[in-house]
């Protein structure tokens, strides 16, 4: 039975909301999710308060878990090297997440920096997550395309990923930001990548509209990928994709397709159905 890693992204459901989310509501969010067995939570960030006023509160979350009673690891997005030494102060932190756009428009609109810039900064974050026994989760962000008319191909996302893999790092999510992704790409990247990087482990972090869910997962299951980003209900996205149906792919069909794959989730479908209930709340009241 082939075992698949469920990271959950509450972090990416609140940021893009314009009304201030209660650090103890958030606090009792993340607490429902840690006891579901996910992998890993993408719980908060250490950015410019300015850049995502809702996560300022993000190192006064983690103060406030408990995580006697679980085995899920933690993840903070950070955007720079200020961010990360912020992070690696907090030992409950595992992994650190940083944005990586092979689109030199979206990088400069994400992080206000080039992607020769942000080559140097994502250096120096290794660095410091070698420092304080931290991982670093690259996130390439535009990987399967993008609205801005910079090139995009197979080969470019496989240079990138030759140049970040000879840098250290160990863990790529190719990042559908804006939606854009087909099956056919998406199979195509990771059945290519896969392979030729034995050492990297790749993720999917995929943005979808309703009708599209099953056909990405099928597809870069499929083609080897056993780490997959979610948020419950497919709350968030990225706010710069147009359509308002493109949002993060949703949880509970992730967890519906891999029941039906016999694959392992480790997840607890009642813990689930509880943190399910938690999020209708919560982004009921605030969206």
């Amino acid at each position: 039975m082939e075992q698949v890693k469920i990271i959950e992204c509450p972090r990416d459901a609140m940021q893009g909301i314009k009304k201030f989310i209660p650090t103890q509501r958030k606090v009792d969010y993340i607490q429902s999710l840690l006891r579901v067995g996910f992998d890993t939570i993408d719980f908060g960030s250490f950015v410019s308060s300015k850049a995502i006023p809702q996560m300022i509160d993000t190192a006064e979350v983690l103060s406030k878990l408990d995580l006697s009673q679980t085995k899920s690891k933690l993840l903070a997005i950070i955007a720079n090297t200020q961010g990360a030494k912020l992070a690696s102060i907090h030992k409950e932190i595992s992994y650190l997440g940083f944005p990586f756009s092979i689109s030199e428009n979206f990088q400069m609109r994400n992080t206000h920096k080039t992607i020769a810039e942000s080559l140097v900064t994502l250096r120096e974050i290794l660095d410091i997550a070698n420092h304080s026994n931290k991982e670093v989760v690259t996130y390439i962000s535009m990987g399967f395309g993008n609205p801005y008319g910079d090139p995009w191909n197979v080969e470019i996302v496989s240079e990138w990923t030759e140049k970040l893999s000879n840098m250290g790092v160990k863990i790529l999510s190719l990042s559908d930001t804006i939606g854009s992704s087909t099956s056919t790409d998406i199979e195509y990247l990771f059945k290519n990548l896969i392979p030729k990087y034995p050492l990297v482990e790749f993720g999917a972090h995929l943005h979808t509209t309703p009708n599209k869910w099953h056909e990405k997962i099928d597809a870069a299951f499929n083609a080897g990928c056993h780490r997959f980003d979610g948020a419950i209900q497919g709350f968030g996205g990225c706010p710069m994709a147009k359509d308002d149906l493109t949002g993060n792919m949703p949880t509970e069909k992730i967890l519906s397709y891999f029941t039906q794959q016999n694959a392992h989730t480790n997840t607890s479908p009642m813990s689930f159905e509880s943190a399910y209930n938690v999020a209708s709340q919560l982004f009921g009241e605030f969206h």
